[in-house]
């Protein structure tokens, strides 16, 4: 069992900053990628990106890519997604979710993670 526990979210004006945080459980040697998901509401829950925990390849969603970084802290078992650039549009529920599967692509479909955390709400204001 991977147990993920997500922080970092609030409310920001657009052209703001977040940062929020995902720390992973003590079995963390069982994870093979961690991606960020969103959901606004009425919409499917989206992809925004990922990062393999031991070599932190990444990649994004075109929609975020140049505003959004994930990267990762192994010794503190936490992966980071650094938001800059904040628009209204980015306003969601902010999901890190934990693929424990051994395979060398970074999945971007909800169903193939295992992992969830609770979320954590950012909303960015107009």
């Amino acid at each position: 069992q991977v147990q993920l526990v997500e922080s970092g979210g609030g409310l920001v004006q657009a052209g703001g900053s977040l940062r929020l945080s995902c720390a992973a459980s003590a079995r963390s040697f069982s994870i093979n990628t961690i991606g960020w998901f969103r959901q606004a509401p009425g919409k499917e829950r989206e992809f925004v990106g990922g990062i393999k925990w031991i070599s932190s390849r990444t990649t994004y969603a075109d929609s975020v890519k140049g505003r959004f970084t994930i990267s990762r802290d192994n010794a503190k078992n936490t992966v980071y997604l650094q938001m800059n650039s904040l628009k209204p549009e980015d306003t969601a529920v902010y999901y890190c979710a934990a693929d424990t599967l051994r395979r060398w692509d970074i999945p971007t479909l909800s169903h193939e993670y295992s992992y969830w955390g609770q979320g954590t709400q950012v909303t960015v204001s107009s």
